[in-house]
């Protein structure tokens, strides 16, 4: 099946201008030492209603919207992006720390998980604020995404932002990582109970839970839905990161031994297709494929690199970018509320990290740096926005909202961070344990950039080929740089 020229030139125009306006934003805010997705979002942002829409709401239209295979095609890149994005955060997905310092992980991310959720619930009970509600009118699913809203952490915007302060090898650095870590993985496993308790009435009858003739709504499919999403993000646990790795090298395995690169990508369609079948979503599936491919050598590595790379320069950037696209600040933005909701997502989730830090005997400065560094959100909370608004669990009010809380948090975490940097009273005393390896500094989006520590040197991916990715991506140069003048 082909397309005519007129629809092939409209997408490619559509598509070209979504691409320009993603990376040149991206650019220009890392060039303003901000986060790159801040900037991919607001290159969305800037095609969409709220700046071209309100002035030429005509060429918005023809540009963008204005064919539907153009629309069609965009859907894709925009469920492809997504699924990229979470099988390269789950192969990232990694936690090394010191024996002394499991404490303090275990108590911040213990209290500032648990806090930040019954905050979240007793500020709903308060507030109801109904119009933030989905057209699926469910409050128990929305309780918890609004939850994970305030409690998330984002690994790869704080960890890019350690890179480019020259800090990654530090304990701080190790204890903000490995919390985030252990954050993510609940916020994924809470969003795909929720996701699973929205599941529609007339639902795919090729799925399991329609084969075992479970009832959607019912107290049956409730738990269903809790059970599969634990017994699902246990999986890792019992295959070992090193899952892929294992069975691409098996004699038996042709497409694994053939072509490593083809072998990754099949393993990540078949782990969302098995989401898909179990009733949950299959960002889920991709992002456990990326765990499971989390250890890798040779070409099985280089071939991850290549996925990242490719991923990075096209699929994730048009994803942010369609992000930004879907925002309508005009029409669907209350400002007062999210002043509101701003002051009390940060306030409850800085205290309860303060508070986590100081239990576990850290310094006031520490607990406070920490409090700051653990309130970025970037792409997970984007993530969690999108697919909730997907599956009609909150509002298009609601998802302005967890977007804009993502962007904002992110950049005032990297603000913070770099003013403690200059005034250089925090981490003079505290000895660089590494090196950040040349030429790897991360990208800002939600996937490829978690520190890996080992007793000399701390790297940014699975495997040194995966380095060369973000050689000229820009603060790579200044980030080694940074570290290298810490040792």
């Amino acid at each position: 099946m082909s397309l005519s020229n007129g629809a092939t030139l409209h997408l490619l125009v559509a598509l070209s201008l979504i691409l320009l306006a993603a990376h040149g934003m991206g650019f220009l805010f890392v060039r303003l030492r901000q986060p790159q997705v801040a900037g991919e979002i607001v290159g969305g942002l800037l095609l969409g209603p709220t700046v071209l829409g309100a002035l030429r709401p005509d060429l918005t239209h023809d540009l963008i919207a204005g064919s539907t295979t153009t629309t069609a095609v965009l859907g894709a890149i925009y469920q492809l992006g997504q699924l990229l994005l979470m099988y390269c955060a789950g192969a990232a997905l990694r936690s090394r720390r010191r024996q002394g310092e499991r404490q303090t992980t275990a108590l911040i991310a213990l209290v500032g998980n648990v806090i930040p959720f019954a905050a979240g619930a007793a500020f709903l009970g308060i507030v109801h604020p109904a119009n933030l509600l989905g057209s699926a009118n469910n409050n128990t699913a929305f309780l918890l995404v609004f939850c994970c809203g305030v409690a998330v952490t984002s690994i790869p915007v704080i960890s890019r932002i350690l890179a480019d302060l020259g800090i990654l090898g530090t304990s701080f650095a190790r204890i903000v990582l490995s919390v985030a870590v252990i954050e993510d993985l609940v916020l994924y496993v809470i969003l795909a109970i929720a996701i699973g308790l929205v599941a529609p009435v007339h639902g795919d009858s090729f799925t399991l839970p329609h084969l075992l003739a479970i009832a959607p709504g019912s107290a049956a499919s409730d738990a269903y839905y809790v059970l599969i999403s634990i017994a699902a993000f246990a999986l890792p646990m019992a295959l070992g990161r090193s899952f892929v790795q294992r069975i691409g090298s098996l004699r038996i395995n042709v497409l694994g031994r053939g072509n490593a690169l083809a072998f990754q990508v099949v393993f990540m369609m078949a782990m969302t297709s098995a989401a898909l079948f179990l009733g949950i979503s299959p960002i889920f599936g991709a992002f456990i494929a990326g765990i499971l491919a989390g250890t890798l050598t040779g070409s099985a590595a280089s071939a991850q690199a290549t996925i990242q790379s490719f991923s990075f320069g096209f699929f994730i950037p048009v994803y942010f970018a369609i992000v930004g696209l879907k925002l309508d600040l005009i029409h669907q933005f209350d400002i007062g509320f999210f002043a509101v909701f701003l002051a009390f997502a940060c306030i409850v989730k800085a205290v309860s990290v303060y508070g986590g830090a100081r239990i576990a005997g850290e310094r006031r400065d520490s607990a406070v740096n920490l409090a700051v560094a653990l309130n970025a959100r970037g792409g997970p909370a984007i993530v969690l926005a999108s697919v909730a608004l997907d599956a009609h669990v909150i509002a298009e009010r609601f998802y302005v909202d967890l977007v804009l809380l993502a962007l904002l948090t992110s950049m005032l975490a990297g603000a913070w961070l770099d003013r403690v940097i200059r005034r250089g009273t925090f981490f003079e005393n505290e000895r660089l344990e590494g090196h950040v390896t040349d030429g790897a500094a991360t990208h800002v989006l939600d996937a490829v950039a978690v520190a890996e520590q080992d007793e000399s040197t701390a790297t940014l991916t699975s495997a040194d080929t995966a380095d060369n990715i973000f050689s000229e991506l820009p603060g790579a140069d200044s980030a080694s740089r940074l570290s290298r003048g810490r040792e």
